[in-house]
């Protein structure tokens, strides 16, 4: 699944260690879904896109839209 997580995480000035921390996750986890090696769960994926404030839709893209 694609996702602008890299892009929306280096528009805040965000270390991957720090998004993990406001997501409660670690940072190989964050690696993981940034370079798209892992997708997140839906409740994960939930509190991206509170964080970012974002529709989930406007954050990942499974490609078939």
């Amino acid at each position: 699944m694609n996702n602008r997580l890299k892009v929306l995480r280096a528009e805040r000035n965000w270390s991957q260690a720090e998004l993990a921390e406001r997501l409660d996750v670690s940072r190989q986890a964050v690696n993981a879904i940034e370079t798209g090696k892992h997708d997140p769960s839906l409740p994960l994926a939930f509190r991206i896109a509170r964080l970012f404030a974002l529709p989930i839709e406007e954050i990942f893209d499974d490609g078939n839209g």
